[in-house]
């Protein structure tokens, strides 16, 4: 049951999403620190333009693109009714998903490691 591709997109469906829940709730305490003066805001800027937060933005885009396919992928499945492919379905979004996030974190990698 626990190793099954319905368990694991579950699984990774809800893990994705209270990471997403997490980062917005860090986006609003470095965005809301404007209301303490330019010195706060810079301050806690800073503080995410750090290595460690340079690769918790990749994993973020690694979060969206992957909860964002599996929500389509979940739609598909709903309304055409093809229950036989969801296996294949899995794969492929997650295979879409790996892509975009190479495609997309590596900029941010390289730009890291220039900076």
């Amino acid at each position: 049951m626990y190793k099954s591709t319905g368990f694991i997109s579950f699984f990774l469906r809800r893990f994705t999403g209270v990471m997403l829940v997490l980062y917005l709730f860090t986006h609003m305490w470095v965005i809301g620190s404007v209301n303490l003066g330019p010195e706060a805001f810079n301050a806690r800027l800073n503080l995410v333009q750090t290595p460690f937060f340079k690769l918790a933005e990749i994993a973020l885009l690694a979060a969206v693109v992957y909860h964002a396919f599996d929500g389509i992928r979940l739609l598909i499945v709903h309304y055409f009714n093809v229950t036989d492919q969801r296996k294949s379905l899995f794969y492929a979004i997650f295979a879409i998903s790996a892509i975009l996030t190479i495609a997309g974190g590596l900029p941010i990698l390289l730009f890291m490691l220039e900076g």
